[in-house]
C-alpha cells in the first residue's frame, strides 16, 4: 500500500491517528529504498555480542568520533556468520555488507550485515590480484615449470615458525613414514615484514636439502598475507630444489602455492607428498619378493622337466631301442627302394624293347638285309634310272658292304 497517496480521514480539521503498525509499515516503505538495500559500511565494533544460537549483534559507529559519534545497530544471522574467517573484537574497525531492515517489536531499524570483512583488506584484495596478474605474466605459475619431486630424499627442508604446531606435525609424520634428516629453516609467518624473513628463509636452506616445504597453520586472509608477497613468490620460483607449500587451511590459496611445485592441503598431508611410506614400500617389497620366489620356482621346475626328459631319451636301453626303431624303419626304406627301382627298370626295358623294335622295322639296314640294295652316284642316292647314263659310275651299298660298278646300258622301262 502507498502510504503517501493514500487520502486520510480528518476530524475536525486534524489528521487521522496513525495505528503503530500502520507507521511501521510506512517506515519500511521508506527503508525498502534502493539506496539502502546492498549497502557497504564502514565504522568501528561496538556493543559487540556472540549469542548462543550463533547469531551476532553489535553496533558501528564512526571511529574516532567519541561521545557523539553515529551509531547503528547490527545483526548477523548464523548462516551468514559461520562464513567469518576471523572473529570481530571491540574497537575492530571492519567493512559490513548488507541492507537496512525495520525490527517491528522495537520500532528501531539495523542494518542486516551479510558479509564482514577488516578495514583494509579491500585494498589488499586488489592489491593481490594485481600482483597474481604480474607475477602470473612472468611466468612463474605456469604448468611447465614444475618439477617432480625426488622420489627418495635424505634431507628436506622445512620454512615456518619454530614455536608453532606445524613443524611438530611435519616432523611427526616424517618420522613415521620414512624417518630422514630435516633442517628447519625457522622464520615469522605472520606480521608486517614477515614476507622478508619467508624469503630469506627459503634461500638458506634451498642449497642443503633435497626439496623444501613451506608451511603454516590456517588463519584470516590478513595472516596469510606475506606468503601473497612477490618477494616470497619468487624466492620460491627461484628455488633450486622442488617446493611443497602447505599454507592455512585447503580453501585458502595462496599465490605461493601457485608458485609451488606441488600444493599439500595442510602441513601433515606435505610431509606425506615429501617422503614415501616406508610401510608401503616394506609391502612391495615383499610382494616383489614373492613374485620372484614363485618365477624362479617355476623356472627351476620346467628346467628340472627338461633335464629328466633329457635322462630319458639317453638311457642306454631306450636309446638301444630307438637304433632298432630306426634300422627297421632304414630297412623297410631299402627294400621299398629295391623294389620300386627293379619295377622302374623293367618297365624301362620293356619300353626300350618296344622302341628297338620299331627302329628295327624302319631301318634302312633292315631292308637292305632282305636282298635290297642302295644306288649312290656321286654321293648322292639315285632315286630313279632317268638320272643315269652310260658309263656313269655307281658306288652299291648292300646289306654287308658296297661295290663300284659301271653302267653300260641304261633301261627306262619300268616293267624290267
Amino acid at each position: 500500500m502507498d502510504w503517501f497517496n493514500t487520502p486520510v480521514e480528518s476530524t475536525g480539521g486534524k489528521t487521522a491517528p496513525l495505528l503503530v503498525s500502520e507507521l511501521s509499515a510506512i517506515i519500511q516503505q521508506l527503508l525498502d529504498d534502493p539506496r539502502l538495500l546492498d549497502i557497504r559500511v564502514r565504522g568501528e565494533v561496538t556493543n559487540y555480542k556472540h549469542h548462543g544460537r550463533g547469531h551476532r549483534y553489535f553496533s558501528l559507529s564512526e571511529k574516532g568520533g567519541g561521545s557523539t559519534a553515529a551509531v547503528v545497530k547490527c545483526v548477523m544471522w548464523r548462516s551468514d556468520a559461520d562464513r567469518l574467517p576471523f572473529t570481530p573484537e571491540e574497537g575492530m574497525e571492519v567493512i559490513v555488507s548488507g541492507s537496512v531492515t525495520l525490527y517491528a517489536p522495537h520500532g528501531a531499524y539495523q542494518l542486516q550485515v551479510k558479509a564482514m570483512e577488516k578495514a583494509g583488506l579491500g585494498e589488499k584484495y586488489l592489491l593481490v590480484e594485481q600482483w597474481k596478474k604480474e607475477l602470473a605474466a612472468l611466468g612463474l605459475f605456469a604448468a611447465d615449470r614444475k618439477r617432480k619431486l625426488p622420489a627418495f630424499p635424505q634431507k628436506i627442508g622445512v620454512v615456518t615458525s619454530e614455536t608453532g604446531a606445524v613443524i611438530h606435525d611435519i616432523c611427526n609424520v616424517v618420522a613415521r613414514r620414512y624417518p630422514l634428516e630435516i633442517i628447519i629453516s625457522p622464520t615469522a609467518v605472520q606480521g608486517e615484514d614477515a614476507h622478508r624473513g619467508i624469503a630469506q628463509a627459503i634461500r638458506r636452506v634451498a642449497g642443503r636439502v633435497d626439496l623444501v616445504i613451506v608451511a603454516r597453520g590456517g588463519g584470516s586472509f590478513e595472516d596469510l598475507f606475506p606468503f601473497n608477497h612477490p618477494e616470497v613468490v619468487h624466492a620460491i620460483a627461484s628455488c633450486p630444489v622442488p617446493v611443497v607449500s602447505a599454507i592455512g587451511h585447503e580453501v585458502d590459496v595462496t599465490l605461493s602455492d601457485l608458485a609451488a611445485d606441488i600444493r599439500a592441503p595442510t602441513p601433515s598431508a606435505a610431509a606425506e607428498l615429501a617422503v614415501p611410506d616406508k610401510t608401503a614400500l616394506l609391502h612391495r617389497l615383499q610382494e616383489q619378493k614373492i613374485r620372484i620366489d614363485t618365477a624362479l620356482q617355476g623356472r627351476v621346475a620346467w628346467a628340472r622337466e627338461e633335464i629328466q626328459g633329457l635322462r630319458d631319451r639317453l638311457r642306454p636301453q631306450k636309446f638301444v631301442r630307438k637304433i632298432g626303431e630306426r634300422r627297421q624303419y632304414s630297412a623297410d626304406i631299402a627294400d621299398r627302394l629295391d623294389r620300386a627301382c627293379a619295377t622302374r627298370i623293367e618297365r624301362e626295358q620293356l619300353l626300350l624293347a618296344g622302341m628297338k623294335a620299331a627302329l628295327e622295322a624302319a631301318s634302312p639296314l633292315g631292308i637292305l638285309s632282305r636282298g635290297y640294295c642302295i644306288a649312290e652316284k656321286d654321293g648322292k642316292l639315285v632315286r630313279s634310272a632317268g638320272a643315269l647314263k652310260k658309263d656313269d659310275r655307281l658306288k652299291i651299298r648292300f646289306f654287308d658292304g658296297s661295290s663300284q660298278v659301271s653302267v653300260e646300258r641304261v633301261d627306262h622301262d619300268r616293267n624290267i
